[in-house]
């Protein structure tokens, strides 16, 4: 029998209970591919890491990512969890500090700045490896109207309409009118992969005025994830569509995103996007995690 220590997370949050929990299974090398996706089975969360030996001697670890249904290259909130919990334990948290977490995926390695205060939750923000892009056109309204159970002038506002971004992880990204519909947004199970395929649906609105810029919600039937409470990834490539539909001026900017209020799973996600003369020049995602719980898994 092998034993195999693991944690859960609560990512996004810096509070237990919310967020997007995350489960992380270490010394996870001599497991197959096939191994990791049935113990993401078991745990049933939107992902499982899984933390194996860094190929680089001076990054961290290596890192895999499994949905309940499949692999994924890069994940935004197992990222920030995973670095948390590292940091975490190879520092201690009684003492304030700065660390970089440097985690092998899929994508590339990814560079992770933690920050270890006392008494309150620790956070890590990263720089994305692959910059926001249009990888396909969107589905016509109406068809994403019917896979969301709303209505068509439900969807759009200001210059935003539905288009299709990835850094890394493709989405259809769907602009919705204000919080009321947005509210309204149910998945049809019996038309949904015509319209998305194996895409996520991150449907968004403004909050103008609120302490957050935005507020989203993700949906991914074909990974398993009937709704997820926060998506890194999504943020990642939402950076692209702040580029192609805000007139924001070049340089830095800081992007507040609150997912998961529909679900009682409040999140949030800090998103930094670099404009220069309009275009996307560089990405950062950002958030709290806290450790839940802790045990070993007997295989």
């Amino acid at each position: 029998m092998r034993r195999l220590s693991f944690h859960t997370l609560d990512v996004f949050t810096d509070r237990a209970l919310a967020g997007n929990p995350l489960g992380v299974v270490h010394d996870a090398d001599a497991l197959t591919g096939q191994d990791m996706q049935a113990i993401a089975r078991e745990f049933n969360l939107s992902e499982t890491v899984f933390v194996l030996k860094p190929q680089n001697p001076v990054h961290n670890a290596r890192i895999r990512i499994f949905t309940p249904n499949r692999e994924l290259p890069f994940a935004g909130h197992p990222t920030v969890g995973a670095a948390v919990l590292l940091a975490g334990l190879k520092f201690g948290v009684d003492e304030e500090r700065e660390a970089i977490i440097v985690l092998e995926e899929e994508i590339g390695p990814i560079r992770c700045g933690v920050i270890i205060r006392p008494g309150k939750a620790t956070t890590a923000e990263f720089d994305v490896p692959k910059l926001a892009g249009d990888t396909g056109l969107a589905p016509p309204r109406d068809k994403i109207a019917l896979a969301l159970g709303i209505m068509a002038s439900d969807i759009g506002f200001g210059y935003h309409k539905p288009t299709v971004m990835s850094a890394g992880v493709p989405f259809t990204f769907v602009p919705v009118r204000d919080r009321e519909a947005l509210h309204r947004c149910r998945p049809n199970a019996s038309v949904w992969d015509s319209v998305f395929g194996t895409h996520g649906a991150y449907l968004y609105t403004s909050l103008e005025g609120d302490g957050a810029a935005y507020r989203a919600r993700m949906f991914d039937p074909s990974a398993g994830i009937n709704e997820d409470p926060a998506t890194g990834s999504a943020a990642a490539a939402f950076a692209g569509v702040i580029a192609r539909f805000e007139a924001r001026s070049g340089g830095r900017h800081v992007v507040m995103i609150e997912q998961g209020v529909e679900m009682g799973r409040p999140s949030l996600v800090r998103l930094e996007v670099e404009l220069s003369a309009g275009r996307l020049t560089a990405t950062r995602i950002g958030g709290a995690a806290v450790i839940v719980a802790e045990g070993t898994l007997r295989l």
